[in-house]
């Protein structure tokens, strides 16, 4: 072989080898293009043919717990797109749309040239004559698609609890939960976003061929709540009129079924409306009006707290029914005396009596002898010093001292309320284990969730959830007992409700610099009621942070609002009063007599033989003014509020009245009163109330206002409000 030839054979393995590579290397690739980048290269593809809108879901809607009454829904608003690409003439479009959307012309024109941009939006959230008008104009290019508006048909009531949500969504996601159970159930509520589908031409126009693809949307889960509509408006009412009536800065109210632990209303103040949002406010504004204070506020709880002092010495065997203490007037503990809130104190005293007056050194006695190791134990087995676990974002757990720190004298202010934080809540709740049997319940604000397809059916039923047993169920029951005698002969009487056996604790608990040291003037008065006491229905927790009165004890400012509520919650839920002798022992009505003019003495002295009890206002000396007012029936035992000067009054009576104009009597203004609410005011005034329907007052006759003689009968109309 020549070695022409060789090298000719050489030159062609050498061409058949690169060759080979090149095949290899580009059936790699196209494998790689195929199997690896293929799916990417679709995508695009698919992008470049294809335009979408997005479609909607529809949020679901909150219930109260009837399953009846709207508290949350959505409204479909329409929104405006544009396709640029599909704009014939962008000038004579832009002119129409902005005299119809009031929107600015040169803008909208820059938007819809913009053919490197496949869909704008024009305007979003548009009424419904808006729409009907651009629709009218049939613009090719011109999209419409259904966003979800959230209303809240009553306004500021429950907004706590149901938060709110962005007025405008990321694309394709809906509406966004942003507080409460907006927020906590966002998953269940927010359903599933759909499209609209159509195919282009590599301009943005639709195709010849184009067959438009609707992917539905899927609607929320409807949420139905442990809250009843008609007892949070009672709530509500009470807590915006103890707000009014205090000047307070806050004011926190809960009504829970302490058997099952559902909340069947929360209500704190200062509040809002979730349809208008303060959002202007800025974070921390906000925060002022928009937080579950009753679920994220920790607060000293005060002589409340000594319901669960008193159920944990029960249990342990370091006191009983029949033990006495004896209250000087304080107690020294690691050398730092400890006042009773009574100067020269109680003296002795039984158990039930140690609650009935609120005695400090009793309760510190009871803690002291449980010691840290036990009672930190009943702290931990009642929930405090961690969450409850309701259904609420941002729940606080309190604040409770590290046990290893507690000395003594921590430990005797623990007893009776200081030296711990708890939240309402919190609170309620393990006071509900005390008198429900001695089960702490897992609190809740969500009874059931739902479908939301066109047939209303429940997906699942949450519920009750017993977290321990606390207290044995004989504590629980005479703990009952010890808190019933605290409203029929003890600092609760402003809770007592003839025929209904109202059981409850008082709490005046001091507030602190942020420096230390007491905060004059500042104290958070509270009450615990519950009814009947022998077999607890629902139990209500009223707390008014700083009110600005002179008497700011929790038996005269809390108590009142929490017999307010449990009365009409108690007639709305049917429980039928029982008048038994016991009842009527304590129902016995007297005449208030009039101690206007009088010193304090005489004044003690006749208010006492009448069977009443009285407070005063200041240190004066002579009686200026009273409540209730001369002639009054009231229940034996009604505290009388005194209001004192240091001068007499002149023969005639202040201001000079002539006898015939003091005899005559202002009929007060009963509009929007409870039938409770317009008898006690009547009664305070001297009048009578004569009853026409239930619910809320709307009408009255004489109109507010109208000078009559005392007993006269005053005709009130009430109405179930909507």
């Amino acid at each position: 072989m020549t070695a022409t030839a060789i090298t000719n054979r050489k030159r062609l393995l050498v061409l058949l080898v690169a060759v080979s590579l090149i095949l290899m290397i580009l059936m790699g690739k196209l494998g790689y293009i195929q199997l690896v980048w293929g799916r990417e290269l679709q995508t695009k593809a698919y992008d470049q043919w294809t335009r979408s809108l997005d479609v909607y879901p529809q949020r679901g809607i909150i219930y109260d717990r009837t399953g009846k009454v709207v508290l949350a829904q959505s409204a479909s608003a329409d929104s405006i797109a544009a396709r640029p690409g599909q704009i014939l003439d962008p000038r004579d479009t832009a002119a129409k749309l902005a005299a119809i959307l009031n929107l600015d012309e040169d803008e909208l024109y820059a938007k819809l040239s913009n053919r490197s941009q496949s869909e704008v939006w024009i305007k979003r959230q548009v009424t419904r004559e808006e729409a009907n008008q651009v629709r009218s104009l049939n613009i090719k290019g011109i999209y419409f698609t259904e966003e979800p508006k959230r209303y809240y048909p009553n306004g500021n009531l429950a907004s706590h609890i149901l938060g709110f949500t962005m007025k405008y969504s990321e694309p394709g996601e809906g509406l966004k939960g942003q507080e409460g159970i907006e927020l906590y159930y966002d998953k269940y509520l927010k359903g599933i976003p759909g499209r609209i589908m159509m195919e282009t031409d590599a301009r943005g126009k639709e195709a010849p061929t184009n067959v438009e693809r609707l992917v539905p949307a899927v609607d929320g889960w409807n949420v139905i709540l442990t809250i009843d509509q008609a007892i949070q408006y009672f709530v509500e009412k009470a807590v915006s009129d103890a707000m009014d009536n205090f000047r307070a800065k806050k004011v926190y109210a809960i009504v829970m079924d302490p058997k099952t632990g559902e909340i069947l209303a929360m209500a704190n103040r200062p509040d809002f409306d979730p349809n208008d949002p303060p959002r202007d406010l800025g974070f921390e504004g906000m925060q002022q009006y928009i937080k579950n204070f009753a679920v994220k506020d920790n607060l000293d709880p005060g002589s409340t707290f000594k319901i669960i002092t008193a159920a944990a010495a029960l249990e342990e065997g370091v006191t009983n029914v029949n033990k006495t203490y004896h209250d000087p007037g304080f107690r020294i503990i690691d050398g730092v005396k400890i006042r009773c809130w009574r100067p020269g104190g109680h003296g002795t005293e039984t158990f039930f009596e140690a609650l009935q007056n609120s005695c400090n050194p009793a309760f510190m006695d009871m803690v002291l002898g449980l010691g840290v190791e036990k009672f930190y134990g009943y702290l931990e087995a009642f929930g405090f010093g961690q969450k409850t676990g309701i259904d609420v974002s941002g729940e606080e757990k309190g604040v409770v001292m590290d046990k290893n720190s507690v000395k003594n004298v921590d430990l005797a202010r623990m007893g009776f309320g200081q030296s711990i934080s708890v939240t309402p809540l919190q609170l309620i709740t393990a006071a509900s284990a005390v008198i429900n049997g001695g089960i702490l319940m897992q609190p809740h604000l969500v009874k059931a969730l739902e479908f939301n397809d066109g047939q209303r059916r429940i997906y699942e039923e949450i519920q009750p959830v017993a977290v321990r047993r606390v207290i044995s169920e004989k504590t629980s029951e005479i703990m009952r007992e010890a808190l019933l005698s605290v409203v029929n002969e003890g600092g609760g009487k402003n809770a007592y409700i003839p025929g209904y056996r109202v059981a409850g604790k008082t709490g005046t608990a001091q507030k602190y610099k942020p420096e230390g040291g007491i905060a004059e003037g500042k104290v958070l008065a509270s009450f615990i009621g519950f009814a009947p006491a022998d077999d607890p229905q629902v139990i209500v927790l009223f707390m008014v942070d700083e009110p600005q009165v002179a008497v700011d004890f929790g038996s005269v400012v809390a108590a009142p609002y929490v017999k307010m509520i449990l009365l009409d919650v108690l007639e709305y839920l049917g429980v039928e009063p029982v008048f038994d002798k016991e009842t009527q022992k304590h129902t016995r009505k007297v005449t208030v007599p009039d101690v206007t003019g009088k010193s304090l003495m005489d004044a003690a002295r006749q208010l006492s033989a009448a069977g009443l009890r009285y407070l005063t206002d200041s240190t004066g000396t002579i009686v200026k003014d009273q409540i209730p007012k001369p002639g009054a029936q009231v229940m034996v035992n009604t505290t009388v509020l005194l209001y004192m000067t240091n001068e007499k009054n002149d023969e005639n009576g202040e201001n000079g009245e002539n006898e015939d104009e003091q005899d005559m009597v202002a009929v007060p203004d009963l509009t929007n009163r409870s039938i409770r609410e317009a008898n006690s005011i009547l009664a305070s005034v001297g009048l009578k109330l004569k009853i026409d329907g239930s619910g809320i007052a709307v009408s009255q006759d004489p109109p507010a206002g109208t000078l009559v003689p005392p007993d006269t009968v005053v005709t009130v109309t009430f109405e179930m409000p909507d």
